[in-house]
């Protein structure tokens, strides 16, 4: 009878053993499948972010291009621009003819009614 005790307590045991390591083992495989669902959010996150990222760097890529392209042109518009040297031999030439003192087509018409007066009164 004791045997047979002993030999319930140790089913009765091992029995008890097995349902906690089932248990275990159940809640184990759940947070492994949590672990996994998160694992393939966050996958699909940082995929969109890489996607998000390429897409920023193709345009930068644009931008950069653009700007290259609008350097190249201006260097190349530079080069018909008037030099320092040029700009001040027209400026002494402008202060040697002084513009400012150029008759207007208004004062050549009163300049020649003038003359013709005289003229007449001359005649």
């Amino acid at each position: 009878m004791i045997q047979q005790t002993d030999a319930n307590n140790v089913l009765i045991d091992l029995n008890t053993r097995i349902r906690v390591l089932e248990e275990k083992n159940n809640l184990l495989r759940e947070k492994m499948l949590v672990i996994n669902q998160n694992m393939v959010e966050e996958y699909k996150r940082v995929l969109q972010e890489i996607k998000t990222i390429n897409s920023d760097m193709r345009e930068i890529k644009e931008d950069v291009q653009s700007l290259k392209e609008m350097i190249r042109h201006i260097i190349k518009e530079s080069s018909n621009f008037a030099r320092k040297d040029a700009v001040m031999v027209l400026e002494k030439y402008i202060n040697i003819w002084n513009p400012m003192n150029f008759t207007t087509e208004v004062d050549v018409l009163k300049i020649m009614e003038h003359h013709k007066k005289v003229k007449e009164v001359k005649h």
